[in-house]
């Protein structure tokens, strides 16, 4: 019997989703909850969706319900319209060869739900229920591998990876989440397929990779992506990172990639921007490694080669453009806070006021406090923030163009100078008021006005 089964079958989603079982099997077709729906309510968890496998093809589920749409229909897939929800409904189908290590090759509908779990890839995801009476179907051993805490393949893990390389993604993922271990033999599976990883799309890559980042346990997934030899297929230059020294005194946890791992751990509700941003943000360290004649590590610039292949890499992985300028403004700039105390208070405002800046601040608190735990340039930055609340960071200007002119100073390279020379006064809260800006003016620049209006 599933545990807290009670609890969750009272929400709507579950109520809405039975709804739609039982209207399936009052139309003579077989229909459960099936995949990681199951696994979750095992577990005690809220699912985030429930699927639902049927007997019905694709054309009597259209039969069956007022309301769906077509969401994989090549795979026997259609999306089911109920009280609200919309729940993805397949069709029980037999295993079949994957033609390139990617897609699935002929769909076969069978009526058997055995056989359609044989086709699934993890046995804790292969498992069905009856949401009627809280039966599981169980025929691959998902209710023990789950009660042992076990990520292991249905059936030859060889098999089931050559199948689809992302499973192999997939493991890793569930291995972090659930803090579950790979069984032996489909870890061994894994390293010996990783290189498959190569046969996936760019964007089907990202999404897992982006699910670990901003999931429970980043760290544990990228230290198994590193050992079973798969980061090394998709992020090679993540996986350079490992074995890389840096200066003891500035970094007593490790090397660069131990470092990276301990940041990815000390992130709070990490979004695809910070999390990127952290796992990239010393990606040019390896390159710009070198032993100076002091017999000290130094990465000299290695926050700027870091930008352009934090860049290249989430062009490759086909990232949108604001994700990654984001990513890749902040590995620019995650070195620029070091003593803020010290900076002036226009060279702050401006640093502040880009766009990537709070993304930049949380790499700031989790790379000081992952090595030396010394965090007052972040706190000095909390301070000023607090100091500026309500206060725009670049406020309106108090003098533009126009204005000079209508007080005598004619267009051209010297008006630029005076403005920009107006808004560091400004921003160092020298300035304050219009009146007080022209006062300025009027005493710094008088020599600066045009002859006619010296003549006046």
């Amino acid at each position: 019997m599933l545990k807290n089964f009670q609890f969750f079958s009272q929400s709507a989603e579950f109520r809405a989703a039975e709804k739609a079982v039982v209207r399936l099997r009052n139309a003579g077709y077989q229909a459960y909850f099936a995949g990681g729906a199951v696994r979750d309510l095992l577990m005690g968890r809220s699912p985030s969706d429930i699927d639902i496998a049927t007997s019905a093809t694709p054309d009597q589920i259209h039969e069956v319900f007022p309301k769906t749409h077509d969401s994989g229909v090549s795979f026997g897939v259609v999306t089911i319209h109920m009280d609200g929800f919309l729940f993805e409904t397949a069709t029980f189908r037999k295993e079949c060869a994957y033609s390139d290590g990617r897609h699935p090759g002929q769909t076969t509908y069978t009526e058997s739900p055995q056989e359609d779990v044989a086709r699934r890839d993890f046995t804790i995801n292969g498992m069905m229920l009856d949401p009627v009476t809280g039966e599981v179907l169980d025929f691959v051993g998902g209710l023990e591998d789950l009660k042992h805490g076990l990520i292991r393949t249905i059936g030859n893990g060889e098999d089931r990876f050559r199948e689809d390389a992302l499973r192999i993604l997939r493991a890793v993922r569930f291995h972090a989440r659930y803090l579950f271990s790979m069984a032996p033999e489909t870890e061994e599976a894994a390293k010996k397929l990783a290189g498959n990883l190569k046969l996936l799309s760019a964007e089907r890559i990202k999404s897992e990779l982006e699910e670990m980042l901003t999931g429970p346990h980043p760290d544990i997934a990228f230290r198994t992506l590193l050992r079973i030899g798969a980061l090394n297929v998709i992020l090679p230059e993540v996986a350079a990172m490992d074995g890389v020294a840096q200066p003891p005194e500035f970094h007593p946890e490790g090397d660069v990639f131990e470092h990276t791992m301990i940041m990815l751990k000390m992130l709070a509700h990490p979004t695809p921007e910070t999390a990127w941003s952290v796992l990239l943000h010393d990606v040019g360290k390896p390159v710009t490694y070198k032993i100076h004649e002091d017999g000290k590590i130094h990465f000299y610039g290695h926050e700027a080669v870091g930008a352009k292949m934090a860049e290249d890499i989430m062009q490759r992985l086909r990232s949108s453009r604001e994700l990654t300028e984001t990513v890749s403004s902040a590995v620019e700039n995650h070195m620029r806070f070091v003593n803020t105390a010290q900076m002036k208070r226009k060279t702050l405002r401006r640093l502040i006021a880009e766009k990537s800046f709070p993304v930049t601040l949380e790499v700031l608190r989790v790379d000081c406090a992952s090595c030396h735990g010394i965090i007052r340039d972040y706190v000095y930055l909390l301070d000023f923030l607090h100091e500026l609340r309500g206060e725009p960071v670049i406020p309106e200007p108090l003098l533009m163009g126009k204005d000079l002119i209508s007080l005598g100073y004619p267009a051209g390279r010297s008006m630029g100078e005076i403005l920009a020379e107006l808004s560091d006064l400004q921003l160092e809260g020298k300035l304050n008021s219009r009146e007080e800006a022209i006062a300025w003016l009027e005493s710094a620049h008088p020599e600066k006005k045009s002859q006619k209006e010296k003549s006046n």
